[in-house]
């Protein structure tokens, strides 16, 4: 069995409509988990309790009121039922492939990390939930979704006691999440990406939740502070960075060269592309659309 935990923002406006329509597919899953909502911010009870969910109202704070990771991580491990702990983030709506991925990965590596690409999409009203609400939300992936960067990881799945030691990271700016990828590499223990069999559907919002909007939210004193936490390098550790991925029919297939390659193609657009952009609209030769 498996612990589902977050900490929602406060429902209010969009960031409600989307955090219920994550958190109510979370309990659609079948075996259901166990699934722990954290905080004071409002509606948290009580959603919780409308949902039949446990509640841990407590969790330290940084002194701008932003939870800290170490604190929320160390309680949700000592409150948990069971061994194999997810962290998601409450935008996040999860699908029944995705508890089959939890269940091959830990089948075949159970201590390890498991995290997924994010497929981003819009969606502005709530959901009904009805026959086949897993089959409609695939298709509006698949004809206006947009995959997310891979810097992009809402999703954690790992062996409770895996991290031994957090930074107090505060949740909601930039690197806590790499550092949960880093953390795992430094123990050289397996980082498996199962984005070909569970992508996860991310809900766009803004950022008007957080005091001071996105700018707070990515180059803020907090994210400065987040960044020196997990060691100054950006993206040293991201989806790029995984050994093992899961494929689409349960076997395990260790990731070699998708950094470097990853750098080469990037390396080439640059100078192939981006660098005679000027040159090949001046001869005409434009792509044609």
């Amino acid at each position: 069995m498996l612990t589902l935990f977050t900490i929602p923002k406060a429902f209010k406006g969009h960031i409600e409509v989307i955090q219920r329509n994550a958190i109510i597919s979370w309990t659609k899953l079948r075996p259901r988990p166990e699934i722990i909502l954290f905080g004071r911010d409002a509606g948290t009870k009580e959603l919780a309790a409308e949902l039949g969910l446990r509640y841990e109202p407590e969790v330290a704070a940084t002194e701008r009121g932003t939870p800290l990771l170490n604190d929320l991580f160390e309680k949700a491990e000592a409150k948990a039922n069971f061994a194999c702990m997810c962290y998601v983030n409450a935008d996040i709506i999860l699908r029944s492939e995705f508890l089959l991925a939890v269940e091959c990965v830990q089948k075949r590596m159970p201590n390890s990390l498991m995290v997924s690409k994010r497929i981003n999409v819009d969606m502005r009203e709530q959901l009904e939930f009805g026959e086949g609400w897993e089959k409609e939300l695939g298709r509006r992936a698949r004809e206006t979704g947009q995959d997310e960067h891979y810097t992009g990881i809402d999703v954690f799945v790992y062996t409770k006691g895996m991290y031994a030691k957090i930074p107090e990271f505060a949740i909601g700016r930039l690197w806590w999440d790499h550092w949960l990828i880093k953390a795992v590499r430094e123990q050289k223990l397996p980082v498996v990406d199962a984005s070909r069999v569970a992508p996860l559907l991310h809900q766009r919002h803004d950022y008007n939740h957080a005091v001071g909007g996105a700018e707070e939210v990515w180059r803020g004193d907090e994210a400065k502070k987040n960044f020196e936490l997990y060691g100054g390098v950006e993206h040293a550790y991201t989806l790029l960075d995984v050994t093992h991925e899961l494929t689409e029919d349960g076997s395990m297939r260790a990731v070699r060269w998708r950094k470097p390659m990853f750098k080469v193609k990037a390396a080439a657009w640059d100078l192939f592309v981006r660098r005679t952009a000027l040159a090949r609209h001046a001869l005409g030769l434009r792509r044609k659309r």
